[in-house]
């Protein structure tokens, strides 16, 4: 399927979407959000992939949302669908993606692209990226989770100082404030993002899609009550296919051939 502002490449078992409006710095329009939906949807039916990378083309990852798509405070109501429900339909599609999300950070990343970047698993970004939140420059409110995420992944005083002050951070100083996982040299950042993908193709497909509903299941429950959660995926887990063939494995000193049940 081809789309207007969106690139996809299959590349073995792991699926690149790159956002491709350069000349807007990847600004994500109405139009922009439903292919977005329209494309996580096929990716997350489709068995072959396995690992999805996010990433941009030119100069900027994406630099949030397209101001001309913003909602017209002015205008007479209506039942037709809004930038908020366009964006809303993609989110719906990311954090429910049960497969590993990478986000591969190419260069400038704000606003709506900063909260893209939060739903995604992990997060590669290119030396000189620049990163910020950037809503209260414009006079804006972060709709896509900023106010939620962010404190829980760099700390409320942190997200404070990046929400109020609209300024912009390095990869590096947002790799310290435990938003990025790992810095890497610009020409460097697709071979590096693609091999990190194929380890985790590599991997148990229905075990990190069980991890990763562990893990956002868990983060807000009690420890006693994350830790019950636990066991019950667990014991239902060891009598999956991909268990039985983890050990089986292991046991005959051979790669593993997870198939996903």
């Amino acid at each position: 399927m081809t789309y207007e502002h969106l690139q996809v490449e299959k590349r073995g078992r792991v699926a690149w979407l790159y956002l491709n409006r350069p000349d807007k710095l990847n600004a994500m329009s109405t139009h922009t959000m439903n292919e977005l939906r329209d494309a996580l949807a096929a990716m997350r039916a489709d068995k072959e992939t396995r690992v999805i990378v996010f990433s941009g083309k030119g100069r900027a990852f994406c630099s949030g949302a397209d101001l001309e798509s913003k909602p017209d405070p002015d205008a007479p109501p209506s039942d037709e669908p809004t930038f908020l429900d366009a964006a809303q339909g993609m989110e719906n599609e990311l954090n429910g993606m049960t497969k590993p999300v990478i986000a591969a950070l190419n260069g400038l990343t704000c606003g709506g692209g900063l909260e893209l970047t939060m739903m995604c698993d992990l997060v590669i970004a290119a030396e000189g990226v620049k990163i910020g939140d950037a809503h209260s420059n414009v006079g804006m409110l972060p709709g896509g989770g900023s106010s939620v995420r962010l404190p829980r992944i760099v700390g409320i005083n942190r997200a404070r100082y990046i929400m109020y002050s609209g300024d912009f951070f390095s990869a590096a100083e947002m790799k310290e404030f435990g938003l990025v996982n790992k810095v890497v040299p610009a020409e460097a950042l697709e071979e590096e993002v693609q091999a990190l993908a194929e380890k985790l193709a590599a991997k148990s497909p229905l075990g990190l899609k069980r991890m990763k509903q562990l893990i956002n299941d868990s983060y807000d429950q009690p420890t006693a009550t994350a830790l019950r959660a636990e066991k019950m995926v667990v014991k239902d887990h060891l009598h999956s296919f991909d268990a039985y063939e983890g050990g089986a494995a292991f046991a005959q000193k051979r790669k593993p051939e997870f198939k996903g049940y």
